[in-house]
């Protein structure tokens, strides 16, 4: 994808050019529509294959030639190659996108152009992959940069490799010890990658070390055919299984396929058996005009489709392009790709205008101030919008509910630009357990130390939701609360699926230790909530898989009623859109046109209410289900306050205005 093609006829081959076509048109095709080529985003792998392959071309020739590798001519001609598109890229679409984005995206995207600027990306999402916080954040427009970082990265080791290799070259002129590092390398990412992948890390597909061998792939091929071709009776063979390898995959794998891991070998070998079978009869469609065209100018289509696609859909309100949006998107990705080519890629390649590294330092940094200039932009329109003071007076929130008419319309609270982030101070505190966490022997307390009653806080995300509320009846009352809140995990025994897809041993183990740990706690009160977003491993029917889940909720509170004498559980709250802060941005002045109605909101029993019934004495269903919805519909925004800061959280702010309510029947279930 990124590595410019070498222009002399020797070192020039049309069928890797054809290959680059395959490749970021199964990318581009995935992107239109997922449906019609599920496993599309394979083709990211065959460019990463692509590029080491003539990386290291490029790298042993000099070697061979010369006897060493000039470090700084080679990141010149890395500079003038990739660099001045990108920087085209990045700045017009921060640009539109400060244009057409509503505030809410655009923190993210200003921070996601800023790390694309400096090859950070994939380090960027590996980071938000794992964070819970992150789950339901939309894709940013300069997303698909985290694949240039990878490459980056390769770009700042791979040649230090030549540098060792080419000492041992001067008297054994052997490519031994090459193959060696380099098949060390290829060995060790595979092992990274299959290890991490299988173990469920949801930052593994952006890593560097998970991907590093697809590019060793690549440069241990072009070792191999530095100074040889393979016999043609097994060149032939290969030519035909490379693209039925690649295209296999993008056709049977989808976004439930763990991925890279083993998975990548099929696309990646497949990449390495079209190279190596060079020009033969199957790969004549790879060496043709039309092939060769779109191979010229798949660097540029790669950089312009994503941010073409996303900024559409963000301005027609769609969630999927129609089919008119499909045609209208490649046509304009294929127009933007020609054009910056012509007038980008080639005027500074041909006419040397990054000649030296004086030159490269000053295009670098001016990229970077280029990008982060659009992207502070973004953030002070974002800190603009954000600037709405709770006003007691007019931000009433669930107090509204109990009047006779609504109170007058206001700027909302928290501002729908920043309600993500209105979120309980425990997370923060680094009190939410992950995903990977299964001990709960340390858990958070606040209050003091001698407070004559104990509250235990226990559940998943939407039981950590109402810790604002409990904290201030606590603080009130002077009780002390220890939280056992952690990520997707409900509080049952029943063995649930994680949310990618695998058995959440991590979350049974930690319901059964948080038992034991509240044994030696002996709390005066436990309070749960859960929401049961993934069913249990053993998956029969949804009625019956939340009978299950609820057994396994009975289970655990009758063993907590052993060290506890009361449990209040609180009936899970309603979802809501997903682009609800969106919507509000939109909507500001009239609310009720992100509201959902009631029976869309509560699409599914709690298994809480039958853990409840099941258990009998203790246990206290508290159900506050009309403080957000009333008259059948739940608005997404209730006396002027924010209520979801997600599509199934509530904001902090919300839920501390409902202290009152809680108190209520909380004292209902201790009396």
């Amino acid at each position: 994808m990124f590595a410019a093609p070498a222009r002399t006829e020797r070192r020039f081959r049309p069928e890797v050019q054809g290959l680059r076509a395959v490749a970021v048109l199964i990318v581009l095709v995935y992107h239109l529509n997922p449906s019609l080529l599920p496993g599309g985003y394979v083709g990211v792998d065959v460019f990463f294959v692509i590029s080491g392959f003539l990386i290291t071309s490029l790298l042993h020739r000099e070697v061979t030639a010369h006897g060493r590798v000039s470090i700084s001519g080679f990141y010149v001609r890395r500079v003038r190659r990739l660099l001045p598109a990108s920087t085209v890229v990045l700045v017009v679409t921060g640009a539109v996108a400060f244009a057409v984005l509503p505030g809410s995206r655009l923190t993210d995207t200003a921070w996601q152009l800023v790390s694309s600027a400096v090859y950070v990306e994939n380090l960027y999402l590996a980071r938000q992959a794992v964070d819970y916080l992150a789950a339901e954040v939309p894709p940013s427009p300069v997303q698909h940069f985290w694949s240039l970082s990878v490459e980056e990265q390769f770009y700042l080791v791979w040649p230090l490799l030549f540098v060792v290799w080419a000492l041992t070259w001067r008297w054994r002129r052997s490519t031994g010890a090459l193959t060696a590092i380099l098949g060390t390398v290829f060995a060790a990412s595979l092992v990274c990658s299959v290890l991490l992948t299988g173990g469920g890390d949801a930052g593994a597909y952006f890593l560097p070390t998970t991907r590093a061998w697809e590019l060793a792939a690549g440069g241990l091929l072009a070792v191999a055919m530095a100074d040889r071709e393979l016999p043609e009776l097994l060149r032939r063979p290969l030519g035909y299984a490379g693209p039925v390898a690649i295209l296999a995959a993008a056709v049977l794998y989808d976004d439930g396929t763990a991925f890279p891991g083993w998975a990548a070998l099929l696309p990646v070998l497949g990449a390495v058996a079209v190279i190596a079978a060079g020009r033969v009869p199957a790969s004549a469609p790879l060496r043709s005009a039309p092939a060769r065209w779109v191979g010229d100018v798949s660097y540029s289509l790669y950089l312009w489709h994503w941010p073409v696609i996303i900024l559409l859909l963000a301005v027609t309100g769609q969630e999927q392009l129609s089919a008119v949006g499909i045609v209208a998107a490649a046509a304009a990705s294929l127009l933007l790709a020609w054009a910056t080519k012509v007038w980008v890629e080639d005027p500074v390649r041909d006419r040397r205008l990054v000649p030296n590294v004086r030159h490269a330092a000053v295009v670098v940094a001016a990229s970077v101030l280029a990008a982060s200039a659009v992207g502070g932009a973004s953030l002070l329109r974002v800190e603009r919008e954000a600037t709405v003071a709770f006003d007691p007076a007019v931000h009433t929130g669930p107090a509204a509910l109990d009047l006779a008419s609504a109170p007058a319309p206001a700027a909302l609270y928290p501002p729908p630009v920043t309600a993500e982030d209105d979120i309980p101070v425990l997370y923060d505190d680094d009190c939410h357990a992950s995903h990977d966490d299964s001990d709960p022997s340390d858990p958070c307390v606040y209050g003091p130390e001698d407070a004559e009653q104990t509250v235990a806080l226990l559940g998943d995300s939407h039981s950590a939701q109402w810790f604002p509320a409990l904290a201030r009846l606590a603080d009130e009352r002077g009780w002390r609360v220890a939280v056992f809140t952690k990520s997707s995990c409900a509080f049952t025994d029943t063995l649930i699926r994680r949310p990618d897809g695998g058995a959440y041993t991590e979350c049974r183990q930690w319901n059964r230790g948080v038992v034991d740990e509240l044994g030696a706690l002996r709390p005066d009160l436990v309070v749960t909530s859960s929401s049961v977003m993934n069913g249990p491993v053993e998956s029969v029917s949804a009625e019956e898989d939340g009978q299950v889940i609820a057994d396994g909720m009975s289970t655990l509170w009758a063993d907590v009623l052993e060290v506890s004498d009361h449990l209040v559980a609180v009936r899970d709250t309603p979802r809501t859109r997903t682009d609800v802060t969106e919507c509000l941005e939109v909507h500001g002045d009239d609310p009720s046109a992100c509201e959902l109605p009631e029976d869309e909101a509560f699409t599914r029993d709690d298994p809480q209410e039958q853990a409840a019934a099941d258990t009998g004495d203790g246990v206290t269903l508290v159900d506050l289900s009309d403080r957000f919805c009333v008259d059948g519909t739940c608005p997404a925004a209730i006396g002027n306050v924010v209520v979801y800061r997600d599509s199934h959280h509530i904001t902090s702010t919300y839920v501390e205005m409902l202290t009152d309510d809680l108190t209520e029947q909380v004292d209902a279930a201790l009396a």
